[in-house]
């Protein structure tokens, strides 16, 4: 629940930081220049933070607060926050230094002013991404203690800096000049967003000491653990790099706009995939007793969680490939950002949703991985996806568009559609493998046919809405097209019988009676007293 509402608050003022950015910079080359320069630094946030930390910080913190040993518990976090500190700074002050030579690697595509802009921007932004990283740190201690919301809505702050910047800066500035405060914006938005969780862990953690501590056991399993992972996700940032590469091949425009569609993309994943594997990783983490019964336990909440995340997941996919356009436009078209840019994205978006449930599923399979404090398993899956993204994509990006002859520049939703591909090698890897560990867990297919013809069913209803409404701007064409989808999904599911419908329905209704007897309590003082 505080996981969900954290991640969607903050997956929701992102939504409206990457609406700002594209009305200020469209789908031009400074938007390009921001796109690659952000994924770059970023890095080091996906490497060393998020899942890293997560798989082997987390179950050996947990696994410590659980046994009641709050002391120990502390000094392993201080000690891993001591060699993150000095091995973030140590690639910061790296990567400054280096930023052309990477710029030359990561986004061959790019020269004269795109480049230079590039570089600058990679340098300013590189020590807000450290900042971030221990901010990920402070999600580790903060969710071992149970303590999701504030974890998830920290970065709220992060955006919201961003959007202040452009706000502020946006009327009249030279676009370079206006891309380099906004990476100003950016780090320090990264402060604000670690500064907030620290007060809160101090408090949870009091015995807390930052010391450079390799004597305890606890700390080199953390430090044993962390090296597959670190691998496994410097593995799927190549895939995403490599991504990146192709795609400064391709016409301008086209980094900005897979820019834009992951940012879609990866919002169900978040609020669906990572809500539910953030909250089940401490709880998975936490389970004792003899393998038999340990085994039985993960395998009920691994099957619910799936459960959950597809309920969710497939008619985000159903809207995403046949919605695409009203979901791009109402989001992105304003300023610079025109409706041909918004139907570019949609067709990046839509070969997005070829593996966006197996991407969501994929994350709670790690999870349950790094729960069993396996971490070589996915790591060994993501070697397999990397290649397959690899080959699929240049294949899909380059020489297909031109074999097909359509314009080089939709080589981009290409990209998209051959990770997707990947992606589903990679979760039925990562399912098949756990079966031998802990026996078979899955949704059935029963289950599943039933939601894919429910939102396919309701995407009907949202296309025969949109036929026949034509409104003139682009938030209440969505409102009038995507309302009734959701509405015709939630009936059709709860007339099929699926459970995770009538939930959701049961707890709308519930709050909507307790909100009705508190508006009564409140409207009637002298009730209580009679």
């Amino acid at each position: 629940m505080f996981v969900a509402t954290g991640i969607l608050l903050s997956r929701l003022i992102g939504l409206v930081r990457q609406r700002v950015i594209a009305h200020y910079f469209g789908l031009g080359p400074d938007a390009d220049a921001w796109s690659a320069a952000f994924r770059i630094p970023n890095a080091l946030q996906n490497l060393f933070g998020d899942q890293a930390l997560s798989a082997s910080f987390i179950p050996v913190y947990a696994s410590l607060l659980a046994k009641g040993d709050r002391r120990e518990a502390d000094r392993v976090a201080g000690a891993v926050a001591s060699l993150l500190t000095l091995l973030v700074a140590i690639l910061v002050l790296a990567g400054i230094a280096t930023t052309p030579w990477l710029i030359a690697v990561i986004a061959p595509g790019f020269s004269g002013e795109k480049r230079e802009l590039t570089i600058t921007l990679v340098r300013i932004l590189f020590p807000g991404a450290g900042l971030l990283v221990m901010s990920a740190w402070c999600l580790g201690v903060l969710n071992s203690h149970h303590r999701f919301l504030l974890s998830y809505t920290a970065p709220v702050l992060w955006n919201l800096a961003i959007i202040a910047t452009l706000v502020f800066f946006g009327e009249g500035t030279p676009l370079p000049l206006l891309a380099q405060r906004l990476a100003l914006g950016s780090v320090v938005g990264s402060a604000l967003q670690f500064g907030i969780q620290l007060p809160v862990v101090w408090r949870l953690a009091p015995n807390l000491r930052f010391t450079l501590d390799l004597t305890s056991e606890h700390v080199r399993t953390v430090v044993r653990n962390f090296g597959p992972v670190f691998i496994s996700r410097g593995v799927v940032q190549l895939s995403a790099y490599v991504d990146q590469l192709l795609a400064t091949l391709l016409p301008t425009g086209a980094v900005a706009a897979i820019t834009n569609a992951q940012t879609l993309s990866t919002l169900p994943i978040s609020l669906f995939g990572m809500a539910v594997s953030a909250a089940e990783l401490p709880a998975m983490s936490g389970i004792t007793g003899a393998a038999a019964e340990r085994h039985t336990a993960l395998r009920e909440r691994l099957e619910g969680g799936l459960r959950q995340i597809a309920f969710f997941v497939v008619p985000s996919a159903v809207a995403f490939l046949a919605l695409g356009d009203i979901v791009a436009a109402a989001l992105f078209q304003s300023g610079r950002f025109t409706h041909g840019d918004a139907v570019y994205v949609w067709g990046i978006l839509a070969g997005s949703a070829v593996g966006l449930l197996a991407s969501t599923l994929g994350r709670l399979y790690s999870s349950t991985y790094y729960a069993l404090r396996d971490t070589r398993t996915p790591l060994r899956c993501a070697i397999v996806r990397v290649v397959l993204t690899t080959v699929l994509g240049y294949l899909c990006a380059i020489p297909l568009p031109r074999w097909l002859g359509i314009d080089p520049v939709w080589g981009a939703a290409g990209l998209t559609a051959s990770a997707g591909v990947a992606g589903w090698v990679e979760m039925l890897m990562l399912r098949s493998t756990l079966a031998t560990r802990i026996g078979p867990t899955r949704v059935p297919a029963s289950h599943l046919a039933k939601l894919w013809a429910a939102a396919i069913a309701a995407a009907a209803v949202g296309w025969a809405v949109k036929l026949t409404f034509f409104p003139p701007d682009p938030l209440l064409d969505a409102l009038v097209v995507l309302g009734p989808f959701g509405i015709a999904y939630f009936g059709i599911t709860s007339a099929l019988g699926i459970p995770e419908s009538a939930r959701v329905l049961s707890r709308v209704r519930l709050r909507s009676t307790n909100g009705a007897t508190e508006s009564q309590r409140h409207g009637n003082p002298h009730r209580d007293q009679k």
